[in-house]
């Protein structure tokens, strides 16, 4: 017999059994003889997060093993369980740290906060809690996020309202996102936010390192390692967008240190924008706004999951036992869709479900609302993320009707960051020239 024979045998066999899998079972992701539960993951790549949520909610305690193929290294428990939830990050911290695999993954991350486990996680938690902390950071956040706003997104808004073009919210978020972190974190404005939409080659970068770092999380591991050592498919774009990227920081580092010198000796003259829009400040304290912002990131967790591997052996409230160097995944686009944690509405919009009986901000615990992650590895820049998101929003509604455009479909992308396949294509009409 020659390869292609071989080829067609193996392939006629693979299906047979995912057939013979899916007849027996009432889970979108199936579980095959031999091949685990890969042929239904790659299946469903497509709509893995909704492929999921399916199969939580059939799952006895929002828990289920996910099983690859023999030495795929894939083999991981997966959990929307509160009470799981608040043991891994919370109650037994310690034995759930990111772990090396984790670090092997988002390699790209380096050794950041993001990657760090123990004495160096802590040490570069406390330096940056005490930066986020400091007034004059959260003045020049808050100048930042103004400034970028007025001569940003109202002057992009302002051109598809005049021209009556469909404009991409999505892409007009990422790009004010890229412009304030860079300029908060290097002191570098990229112009990312401007009405000739320019193309940026590191927020592309970011876009295709997301991507490929997500694949890795969906095939097996040797797959990916041996991509690699090649140097193609997936792999081959991770590579080129780590190369973008670690130019682009080196310069930026380069670039402030330049511009912190002459900042010594020239004192330029601060630049006024004329529009009124709402800052930092004036939208802190507006309750339904804050609850819209909670009800959003409850359905569309930025990151829609997350995983750990422990130190050592542990029993999961849920009765479900783990070990050393095992994957423990947890979904918080699913936790967000169960109805056994936010009841029969939970696939419904509703700010209201954050507001409390006397009109207050009704706080949830941390381990049923993920979007800040839980526990000592809490985000620190929440309240920084609530202030723009509320700052911009407020900004575009008041200003500003905004409509999904014709035969847009809204449908989420495969990545460690939850972004829109599509984008978000809508129209943009000025309030006040419309009356």
């Amino acid at each position: 017999m020659d390869e292609f024979t071989y080829l067609s045998v193996f392939v006629a066999i693979t299906c047979f059994l995912v057939l013979i899998a899916w007849k027996n079972s009432r889970s979108p992701i199936l579980d095959c003889p031999v091949l685990g539960m890969l042929p239904s993951l790659l299946l469903s790549v497509g709509q893995i997060h909704d492929a999921c949520t399916e199969t939580f909610a059939k799952s006895e305690r929002g828990t289920f093993r996910f099983r690859g193929p023999p030495f795929s290294g894939m083999d991981m428990l997966c959990t929307v369980d509160p009470a799981n939830v608040h043991h891994i990050l919370t109650g037994n911290f310690r034995n759930f740290p990111k772990g090396p695999a984790f670090r092997e993954i988002f390699d790209i991350l380096g050794n950041g906060i993001f990657n760090s486990d123990h004495g160096p996680w802590r040490e570069q938690r406390s330096l940056a809690r005490i930066l986020l902390a400091r007034p004059a950071f959260r003045r020049f956040l808050a100048k930042t996020s103004l400034e970028k706003l007025e001569r940003g997104i109202i002057p992009v808004l302002e051109m598809f309202s005049r021209e009556g073009r469909v404009a991409d919210l999505q892409d007009l978020f990422q790009r004010f996102t890229f412009d304030t972190t860079c300029v908060l974190v290097a002191g570098h404005d990229p112009g990312c936010l401007t009405t000739d939409f320019p193309d940026v080659p590191f927020a592309r970068a970011l876009d295709h390192a997301e991507v490929s770092v997500f694949m890795r999380h969906v095939v097996p591991e040797w797959v990916w390692r041996l991509q690699r050592r090649v140097g193609v498919g997936e792999e081959r774009k991770l590579r080129e967008a780590r190369g973008i990227l670690d130019s682009v920081i080196n310069d930026f580092i380069v670039e402030k240190r330049i511009r912190d010198e002459l900042k010594m000796k020239i004192s330029p003259a601060e630049e006024r924008g004329k529009l009124r829009v709402f800052g930092v400040e004036e939208v802190k304290d507006l309750v339904y706004l804050h609850s819209a912002v909670c009800e959003a990131l409850r359905l569309y967790p930025p990151v829609p999951f997350q995983h750990k591997e422990p130190l050592g052996p542990d029993v999961l409230p849920s009765g479900h036992c783990v070990g050393p160097g095992m994957k423990v995944v947890i979904s918080l686009y699913a936790m967000g869709r169960m109805e056994s944690i936010w009841g029969e509405d939970c696939l419904e919009f509703k700010p209201e479900r954050w507001i409390s009986k006397v009109g207050m901000v009704r706080h949830e615990p941390s381990y049923k609302f993920l979007a800040f992650n839980a526990g000592p590895r809490t985000c620190l820049g929440k309240e920084m993320a609530f202030a723009q998101v509320k700052a911009v929003a407020a900004t575009l509604i008041y200003n500003y009707r905004i409509r999904v455009a014709e035969g847009h479909s809204v449908e989420p992308n495969c990545s460690i960051i939850l972004y829109m396949k599509n984008g978000f294509k809508v129209r943009v009409a000025n309030r006040w020239s419309c009356e």
